[in-house]
């Protein structure tokens, strides 16, 4: 059975494994700061860091911001080893399940095979892929934004609210406008 569990920097050996998920799953400039993301672990009262088990044994990490009108699923990962075995469909089913409410997310554009095949992954569990143009901005000063595009499940209007949706991740999530 999987289990979505919220886990602070005192929970040392969960969060030891989501952190280590963390640094594998995504590169640098895909992450904030290591200090920074322990920091928002443990007090950012809109922001949630968890550890994925099944049957009690770490499989993922999963991290999501609570804004008013909907979740923003930020990092998401399976361990590598366990890849390809129908746990990121479940852990996604179980989120959608817990959130009850609109999730956005964001992918990288579809250049290559794993970016499509994300992009697929997404789509067979109801998101939709919005073709407006997005940047994520930078975590650090000295990086640049990515080009990505925007996912989305359950009720919320990107025809009409893609820009205040945008806006609300660059100021709560980048600190940027």
């Amino acid at each position: 059975m999987i289990e979505i569990k919220q886990v602070k920097t005192k929970d040392q050996a969960d969060y030891a494994f989501v952190e280590e998920l963390m640094h594998t799953a995504f590169p640098q400039e895909e992450r904030r700061d290591t200090e920074q993301q322990r920091a928002y672990s443990d007090h950012h009262p809109m922001f949630c860091s968890n550890i994925v088990l099944e049957d009690g044994t770490p499989i993922g990490m999963i991290s999501y911001w609570t804004m008013t009108d909907f979740y923003y699923i930020e990092h998401f990962a399976i361990d590598p080893a366990r890849r390809n075995g129908g746990y990121g469909r479940r852990v996604l089913e179980a989120i959608k399940e817990r959130l009850k409410g609109p999730i956005v997310l964001e992918v990288e554009m579809p250049n290559d095979e794993m970016s499509i095949r994300r992009i697929h992954f997404y789509k067979r569990l109801e998101f939709t892929l919005h073709h407006k143009p997005y940047m994520q901005p930078p975590y650090r000063k000295e990086d640049s934004g990515l080009p990505m595009l925007l996912m989305t499940y359950g009720n919320i209007d990107m025809e009409s609210d893609f820009e205040k949706v945008r806006d609300t991740l660059y100021k709560e999530v980048y600190g940027t406008k």
